[in-house]
């Protein structure tokens, strides 16, 4: 099987449906971010404070190159990857490109307790996440093959359509 991109905001379920369909499925799991602060020995909040958002996104520009070589692999990309096609590019190269589409609503209350997303911190309300979302859209829609909604589904119904949809492609 190729590879699935999992495209999204933060809090949309990237993760969770990473691992529903490595579970599910058997299919291998990378969370680019986790990888990326791995291989860097530090957060994703030190590495935008000490190096710069411009050197995170080049990170994960070279991270989508190195994983061309990999099947039947779930990648869970950060919210910003879209952003750059180069990245979009990349994610086709070798899969589908899946949007999990969330409202600001149900972001909220997945993100409200994190401080692991540095672009939220000071802006954990539905105004200002609607407003980071409504400025991803365009990119996000031009990057994915199919979209899905998660909010109010559960991981497993999420993966079936998720699977039954690439089945159709």
């Amino acid at each position: 099987m190729k590879n699935i991109a999992l495209i999204g905001f933060m809090g949309a379920g990237k993760s969770t449906i990473a691992e529903a369909l490595h579970q599910k499925y058997g299919m291998q799991v990378v969370e680019m971010d986790a990888l990326i602060a791995k291989r860097e020995g530090m957060s994703i909040p030190e590495i935008f404070a000490q190096k710069g958002e411009p050197y995170f996104r080049d990170l994960e520009t070279a991270l989508l190159v190195e994983l061309q070589e990999q099947e039947n692999t779930v990648i869970s990309c950060g919210g910003g990857v879209p952003m750059r096609e180069r990245n979009v590019e990349e994610m086709r190269k070798n899969g589908t490109v899946v949007w999990l589409q969330a409202s600001a609503e149900t972001i909220l209350n997945r993100v409200k307790h994190s401080h692991e997303r540095p672009l939220l911190e000071g802006k954990k309300n539905v105004e200002a996440i609607a407003g980071m979302l409504e400025g991803r859209r365009e990119k996000y829609e031009a990057a994915a093959d199919l979209v899905i909604r998660t909010d109010g589904k559960d991981a497993e119904q999420i993966c079936e359509e998720i699977i039954s949809q690439i089945g159709q492609e």
